[in-house]
């Protein structure tokens, strides 16, 4: 019995993410342009986004055209004062949780990628979607890795290392 319950409660987690990604992928059109929306509108009064004007627009168009396309050394002035302390509005009105870094193999040193706990909270959702996803793990027919731990810790910031993780199929 107890194993009936187990493959019945593994099989339920299963379709409840697989749906979960098919609702998410059906309209991604829609759903990405609604998220747009919502980070325009939650960030509208940082620095960043006042730079440009916006006035309150949220639609894709609006951004396309007033927003550039940026590279990561256009915002490190911006990252280094979050870095250095300050909590102003500057790229997120949510509050920075902690920064990530990259590996640093595409310009040899490590960037800095401020995190708010929202995207925390999105990583931890994709990984609880994967887990039901391959229930073969367990047999060797392959391995979820997933590298985080604390690297440094300063008297601002929590800084970890950089995170990855692979579906590794044997």
């Amino acid at each position: 019995m107890a194993v009936d319950s187990s493959i019945s409660s593994s099989s339920e987690k299963h379709a409840t993410a697989l749906q979960f990604i098919e609702d998410m992928t059906k309209n991604a059109d829609s759903v990405q342009q609604k998220v747009l929306a919502e980070i325009l509108t939650q960030n509208a009064e940082t620095e960043y986004l006042r730079r440009y004007q916006l006035g309150g627009s949220t639609d894709r168009d609006t951004f396309k055209s007033k927003i550039p396309v940026i590279t990561y050394e256009d915002l490190q002035p911006e990252i280094q004062r979050i870095a250095n302390g300050d909590r102003s509005a500057i790229l997120s009105a949510h509050p920075i949780s902690e920064f990530l870094t990259s590996s640093g193999t595409s310009a040899g040193e490590r960037k800095l990628m401020p995190t708010i706990q929202a995207e925390l909270d999105r990583r931890q959702l994709l990984y609880s979607l994967l887990t039901p996803l391959c229930t073969g793990t367990r047999q060797g027919e392959g391995s979820l890795l997933l590298l985080r731990q604390i690297r440094d810790k300063d008297a601002r910031w929590t800084v970890g290392p950089p995170s990855s993780h692979q579906l590794l199929q044997e």
